[in-house]
């Protein structure tokens, strides 16, 4: 199981993104490889917001309705006691600067047992998860 970070919706959705020649080259990979995909609905808010901004609400409601009509991710919400957890990695990885939707992302793919992120976001190593590459 790959874990979907939100720079990978991105770097897919964008082609002006930074990392989308990349992106897309992970997404094929995936897609090859017969991976099944998580994500959060944190992870979510936060690349539709992003997408609302960059360019607008139209464009990244249309992502939105394109991901959730999607079967190809498993959507993790966290229950109480997780977002707890993540609380505690917020402030465990606060020298890092590590966001709290990352500390979330953490402790969902813990539960779904994703070693894997697809992120171009270093926090996800240094939390102990290897990068998809």
């Amino acid at each position: 199981m790959i874990f979907v970070d939100a720079g990978a919706f991105v770097g897919r959705f964008l082609i002006d993104d930074q990392y989308h020649k990349r992106a897309m080259s992970l997404w094929e990979k995936i897609q090859a490889e017969g991976e099944s995909c998580c994500t959060t609905n944190f992870v979510l808010d936060e690349t539709f917001t992003f997408l609302a901004r960059r360019c607008n609400h139209k464009f990244a409601a249309e992502k939105a309705r394109l991901v959730y009509s999607s079967n190809e991710f498993q959507i993790l919400r966290p229950t109480l006691e997780e977002e707890l957890a993540a609380i505690e990695l917020f402030e465990k990885y606060a020298d890092q600067k590590v966001s709290f939707t990352d500390c979330i992302s953490f402790a969902l793919m813990r539960r779904a047992g994703a070693p894997t992120a697809f992120s171009f976001d270093q926090h996800f190593e240094r939390a102990g998860f290897k990068l998809w590459s």
